[in-house]
């Protein structure tokens, strides 16, 4: 039995037909005209346009709508080499490529978290060999995350046309709200670079100036749709650089604070992340307890943007990291289940009546 008629296959045929011909005209006339700064095949050129085309049209809301970070950060590291390899032929896929690299990023950043989290349970049982083992494992994978950090920057400027570093800044415009995040992702990737970079001991050499031109890029994406992120990012970066903050500019933390309730209310909790990241970058003790319990109180009550929900699940592993270096640190061993959200002093005392499930 036919599941499709003839009529039908041959419309479908005649179809494909006419779109490989539209690429290779295409094609063609970039060849002709000498605008292209790639090697044209008659093959792979086309073939790269679709695989381009695919990525941005399906794989990326597909990838942006997933609940898992671990999955989605090896389907980065997997991809992106054969994806991007076909800027060698065809128009580089910066847009597709920038969140792979941004994705390859929290595959290494996680390796360099868990050996952060071994480095201080060595120096918590006085293991020091174990710990100057463990905290040299830490800054090579965050010199590696930094440099991948900073491609995926590069990548999502490249992709929308914008020159970070042009004064006056001419603000791109976005065809869709996945553009737009896109874009704010690679101004988030940035700020994260120098972080990481930071947390290396500077191996990477990530130029700081990126810096305040990511800062100011911000102004480019609608800060209230995108709950707060891009004022979160702009306070950060006004705290490690105090003088690019503008007279008249609202004090950092309570920026922070503000942009963090914006990003419960808006269904994604970037903006939390980034308030925990500054929190212990500048020892904020206080504020870190504060997000870590925001965070996991919103839980009962924020409806999450199902369409871009990777970022909300990427956000959470970021308060989790921060909340289990404080309990490794302080008590020898990550944040039971049961106490996430806590980082009472007094959590090991109460730790002893936990579950049972914890401790298993």
């Amino acid at each position: 039995m036919d599941f499709f008629p003839a009529s039908f296959l041959a419309r479908l045929s005649r179809g494909y037909v006419t779109g490989l011909k539209s690429i290779v005209v295409l094609v063609l006339a970039f060849a002709v005209s000498g605008c292209v700064s790639y090697q044209l095949h008659p093959i792979y050129t086309p073939t790269g346009m679709v695989i381009a085309a695919y990525s941005e049209a399906q794989a990326t809301p597909y990838v942006m709508a997933m609940d898992d970070p671990g999955m989605a950060c090896r389907l980065g590291e997997g991809v992106d080499p054969l994806v991007y390899s076909f800027s060698r032929v065809s128009p580089a896929p910066d847009s597709t490529g920038s969140l792979l690299m941004l994705l390859s990023a929290l595959c290494s950043e996680r390796e360099a978290r868990q050996a952060e989290l071994e480095y201080l349970l060595a120096e918590y049982n006085g293991e020091v060999s174990v710990a100057k083992d463990a905290r040299e494992r830490s800054k090579r994978l965050y010199a590696v995350t930094a440099t991948r950090r900073y491609k995926a920057f590069q990548r999502a400027m490249s992709a929308y046309g914008f020159d970070p570093a042009a004064d006056p800044i001419e603000c791109p415009s976005f065809s869709n709200d996945q553009a737009e995040l896109t874009f704010l992702l690679g101004l988030i990737t940035g700020l994260q670079a120098i972080v990481s970079d930071s947390n290396s001991g500077a191996r990477a050499g990530i130029p700081k100036d990126i810096a305040p031109q990511a800062a100011r890029a911000t102004k480019c994406v609608d800060n209230e749709k995108w709950g707060g992120a891009p004022a979160a990012v702009r306070a950060n970066i006004w705290l490690l650089l105090p003088d690019s903050r503008p007279p008249g500019a609202p004090e950092p933390w309570a920026l922070l604070d503000k942009s963090s309730k914006q990003g419960i209310e808006a269904g994604n909790r970037l903006s939390l992340a980034l308030e925990a990241v500054a929190a212990e970058t500048f020892g904020r003790r206080d504020i870190l307890k504060k997000v870590i319990a925001e965070f996991v109180e919103a839980d009962d009550t924020i409806e999450i943007w199902e369409e871009y929900q990777l970022s909300d699940e990427v956000a959470r592993e970021v308060i989790q990291f921060s909340s289990d270096k404080y309990w490794i640190a302080n008590y020898g061993y990550r944040t039971p289940a049961s106490r996430f959200g806590s980082l009472d002093e007094h959590a090991e005392s109460d730790a002893k009546a936990m579950d049972l499930d914890d401790l298993l």
